[in-house]
């Protein structure tokens, strides 16, 4: 595979730039296309790092199919595209949601159909009903929840949530757009032969996340240490004892670029992919290993409010990814919440600015 075309949608974005540019230094042979229109804050921060390494960037919107058709045929794309709030959509406006996740995912198969290419999908573990989560046997600890071993649905465990846990229910019209879009993959590859590999994530942090409280949580609480802005754990009580498993975007490219250099092997899969119980923590968590490593003490407040969707614990169990490859998450939580803030010390008057 010396000389390949990859097109990575979302390409200005947290992952998706992220993994251009590593891919781009990584294989010199391949030409590397970042598409992206530019909507969320901050993305522009990485058109200089796309330039830089080499990576061809085309302005464009995953919900036109004109833009894509400009691309040209592609040897693998890699959706990273979406809007990615859980929030998405409650005010009553789905609209953009949908047409970026579930019609701009179908156009994305559109043009890997035309060009015979490799999909890799990045999808959520939001695709897993919100309902049958919170229904969990659970526990608490001095800092934490935690998953019982003994469940009472398949799926669920100490480790986490597995691949074979029903889907039934509502899961947020996020989850739903990204599970919509799985559907389709799988059909692609049914009626079309698409080589596609399915990876939904859990939390996904480090360098070059523009962190919101509803998507990039970890990044946000960073944040939000660094420039003394005040944070409140809401709902569970307000103790801050919810519970994420989070993955180091590092981590991410590697398992992507395996799964790029071997398309027939990992064509069908759909697996979870994320730290696990390994690579965890609460938000009471965070906040002390925010601390000790800013040495800044921001004011915490807690909140019984509840959000739509917002879950007690959700951890990945990547017991199937595992049994497919050597692959572990080498970054642990300390170390993704200090690169991040490494980042965030080294561009604080850019990031500053574009947190607005």
């Amino acid at each position: 595979m010396m000389h390949r075309t990859v097109l990575v949608t979302g390409g200005a974005g947290f992952v998706g730039a992220n993994l251009a540019v590593a891919l781009a230094q990584r294989h010199p042979a391949w030409r590397v296309i970042a598409f992206d229109n530019l909507k969320r804050r901050g993305s522009e921060l990485n058109l200089a790092r796309l330039r830089e390494a080499g990576v061809a960037f085309v302005h464009g919107d995953i919900r036109s199919p004109g833009d894509l058709e400009g691309v040209g045929p592609v040897d693998a794309l890699v959706e990273c595209s979406a809007e990615p709030s859980v929030m998405a959509g409650v005010d009553g406006s789905p609209g953009y949601l949908v047409e970026t996740n579930l019609v701009g995912a179908y156009h994305c198969l559109e043009l890997a159909r035309r060009s015979s290419a490799q999909v890799v999908f990045l999808s959520t573990s939001r695709v897993y009903p919100v309902a049958t989560l919170e229904a969990a046997a659970w526990h608490e600890t001095e800092t934490r929840f935690e998953l019982d071993e003994e469940q009472a649905v398949p799926g669920l465990s100490a480790r986490g949530v597995a691949e074979d846990l029903p889907l039934d229910g509502a899961r947020t019209l996020y989850g739903t757009t990204k599970l919509g879009a799985e559907l389709l993959i799988a059909e692609y590859a049914e009626t079309y032969g698409l080589r596609a590999v399915v990876n939904r994530c859990g939390v996904i942090a480090g360098p070059w996340q523009m962190g919101k409280v509803d998507q990039g949580v970890f990044t946000f609480w960073v944040l939000a240490h660094l420039f003394d802005r005040g944070l409140s754990y809401i709902g569970y009580g307000g103790t801050g004892k919810q519970v994420r498993d989070l993955l180091h975007v590092d981590d991410l490219i590697d398992l992507v670029d395996e799964q790029l250099g071997d398309p027939e092997r990992w064509a069908g899969v759909t697996a979870n992919v994320g730290g696990g119980r390994e690579c965890s923590l609460s938000l009471r968590e965070a906040t002390a290993l925010c601390r000790e490593l800013t040495g800044k003490t921001v004011p915490v407040e807690g909140s019984d409010s509840e959000r739509p969707g917002d879950l007690r614990i959700y951890l990945s169990d990547c017991t199937r990814l595992f049994g497919l490859t050597s692959w572990r998450p080498r970054r642990d939580a300390r170390t993704v919440i200090a690169d991040t803030l490494a980042w965030a010390r080294r561009h604080e008057p850019a990031v500053r600015a574009a947190l607005g």
